[in-house]
Parts: structure tokens; sequence; C-alpha cells
């Protein structure tokens, strides 16, 4: 099946986004440097950012019953940009900046004199040693957090996510900045933001849970609906507590798709796919191909040809022209994103079952374009 520029799908740049809510919550706060492209009340005396990993607007209002308190706050969505993933979509939050700018492109991706790197675990992919020492990921993400620039004026800011995670390198090159508050379960992640809010401060939570189920058991499923109910349960907790000028804004990185295993292609089994490609960073959803001189117009032609509607297979000029990473891609991120950008449609995957064995095994994905993906709840509630 032919495919040309013109068939790729193209984000509306005039949405608002994930990256647009800190920098909108912080000028709602009053907190100098900051202006607001989403709409808020005025005059919030402390306020929370609180990020669902995996709650997807889609699945939101699926599952509505089973938050109730959620689906009570239901409003407008917003965009996670590309690629819908966590790692983009936690830097998005904590920068302020679309992929092309913060430059953590995907759930791994090429650095240029390092190789293939995962960002969430900061080692090469798929295995090997740690690389904070060796590839400071200050130096990955060199722009000032949002969490940097509002306590740069003398506010209180706080980051409370899993303990494990209070010196990782995506804490590191994402969100830092804040006090960091390591936290160990529901119970000290409500009363944790709770003391933020009540002393006046903003702070920025993370709960990991829905999407890990959503990735073992599927989106929807029993486990997965079990866990958005505790989840309902945290949100309502902390809205109990809210104080007047209170703000908490709920928020995720990305939704999620469970794919189908007829719509799968195992890019190990087929030595096509690897003809000509050297490396093949991504997820199964969203993958980047790095591909050997002069090769790439012949990997993109047999790609597409493989896949068919299943993916958008793209230049990487195409892509950025498209406006998947943001208007704007910055020079030394450029060579980050794969010679070809190879994008899911529908209920597709993209697997390495010989290289990946662990992520090709999951039901649960998400990293692609569609509005499954693409299109998160932003629920605000006020004291």
């Amino acid at each position: 099946m032919e495919h040309s520029a013109h068939d790729l799908p193209r984000p509306d740049p005039r949405s608002p986004h994930l990256a647009d809510v800190v920098p909108s919550v912080l000028a709602a706060m009053g907190v100098p440097g900051f202006d607001g492209p989403i709409p808020l009340r005025g005059d919030i005396a402390g306020a929370c950012v609180l990020l669902i990993d995996g709650l997807g607007a889609e699945l939101l209002d699926r599952h509505a019953g089973d938050a109730p308190v959620l689906a009570g706050l239901r409003g407008a969505h917003i965009q996670v940009g590309f690629p819908s993933t966590t790692v983009a979509g936690l830097a998005a939050l904590g920068t302020g900046c679309r992929s092309g700018e913060h430059g953590l492109v995907g759930y791994s991706f090429r650095l240029p004199d390092v190789g293939l790197i995962n960002p969430l675990r900061w080692r090469p992919h798929p295995w090997g040693a740690d690389l904070r020492e060796t590839v400071p990921p200050e130096r990955v993400q060199p722009r000032a957090t949002t969490f940097e620039r509002a306590a740069a004026t003398g506010a209180a800011v706080s980051v409370i996510s899993a303990a494990q995670f209070t010196h990782s390198g995506l804490t590191r090159a994402a969100l830092r900045g804040g006090r960091y508050i390591g936290v160990h379960a529901l119970g000290d992640l409500a009363a944790r933001v709770c003391e933020v809010i009540g002393d006046g401060g903003f702070c920025y939570a993370y709960h990991a849970d829905v999407d890990m189920l959503g990735h073992v058991y599927g989106p929807g499923s029993a486990p997965w609906r079990m866990q958005l109910r505790q989840v309902d349960r945290l949100v309502e907790s902390i809205l109990e507590a809210l104080p007047p000028g209170g703000l908490l804004a709920v928020v995720a990185d990305h939704g999620m798709v469970a794919v189908d295993p007829e719509h799968t292609v195992d890019v190990d089994a087929d030595p096509a796919l690897l003809d000509g490609v050297t490396a093949i960073g991504g997820e199964p959803r969203a993958r980047h191909l790095y591909t050997a001189s002069g090769a790439c117009d012949d990997v993109i032609a047999t790609w597409r040809t493989v896949l068919g509607d299943r993916a958008w297979v793209a230049s990487r000029e195409q892509a950025v022209a498209a406006g998947w990473f943001g208007e704007r891609v910055t020079d030394d991120v450029l060579p980050r994103i794969g010679d070809i950008v190879v994008a899911a449609r529908e209920s597709a995957a993209i697997v390495r079952k010989s290289v990946e064995p662990m992520e090709s095994s999951l039901i649960g994905h998400h990293g692609s374009l569609t509005a499954a993906e693409q299109r998160v709840p932003l629920l605000l509630a006020y004291g």
C-alpha cells in the first residue's frame, strides 16, 4: 500500500497540550514569568498537578461508572503529543515544551555518540549499565524545567512520586528543581499532596499503576478497573481536604489501546524489515528506525509494503514537517529522531519478540497518534 506525506496525521498546534498545564497552573498562582495558555481561575493559593499514568480520556469516559469522582470533574481534553509515551509526556509536563524541544523523543532513541538509550532506566537499550555518570541527564535535557524556573522565583515547589525515582535519570532530566518527596503508596501520596496544597505551595504528583495494569492485563480489564477505582478514591481523599483557594488538576501522560495479535508484526521474524536498518528504537506503537547510509528510501518502501494500513511510515523530514514532534525541532534533537518514524494505526503493534521479549508480551500499548492515545482528561477541582 502506497503512502505519501499527505496521508500523515497532523496534530493541531493550537490545541491545549500537556506541556501547557504546569505553566498555566503556576500563572494562576501568580508565579512570575509564567503565562497561562489554559484558562484557569486566578488567585490560586496552593495547587497540585496530579498525573495518572495511562488514563486516556476515552478510557475514562468508557469506565466512568468505576470513577464517579473523576467523571464528575470531566471537562475538555488535552493532547499529549508524539510519541504518546511516559518519558515524552513527563518531559513535556516538566519542561513546558514539546518533544522536538525537550529531546526525550521516545521510550528509547539514539543519542549521538552514545547509541540507543532507554531514558526511563537511563541505560542502553535493550540492556546495559547505568549511564547517569557518563551521560548526565542534565546534559541530555539541559533546558530549565518549569519547577526550576518557579523555584528560582521563591515559589515552594515539590515533586511527589515513588521513592525509588528520587535520583533517577528521568527525574534529573525532566522533573528536577523541586523538593523531591518520595512516597510508597496511595496513602502517603494523598497525604503529601494535601500538605503541600494546605501550605500554599505547588506540587506535581505521579501515580503509575493504572498504566502498569493496562499493559499487563489490558485497558478496561477487571484489574485495570479495580485500580481505576482506587485512583478515584485517591482523588476523592484529596478533594475532601482541598482548602479555599486550592486547586487540584488531574491529567495523564497518554491513553492506551489493547493491541490485536492479528495486527501485530514481529520485526525480528521478518529479515526484510531489518535489511538496511542499523538500530530500532521506540516501542511497539511508535518506532524510530535508524538506517544505513543510502538505505532510507528502500527501508521506507519495504516497511510500507509489509505494514500496509497498519501504520504510518514517514521519513524523519516528513514526520517533522507534519508537526509530530511539535512546531519546533531543535538542531540537537533532530538526530535523535529516527531516519524513519513508524506510528501504529488502530490496534496494530510492531514488536520485537527476540530483542524485547517483555515489552512484546504486553496486551496494552501506547505511543502513536490515535485519539485513544493522544487525548487525556484535564480534570479541575477548586477549593
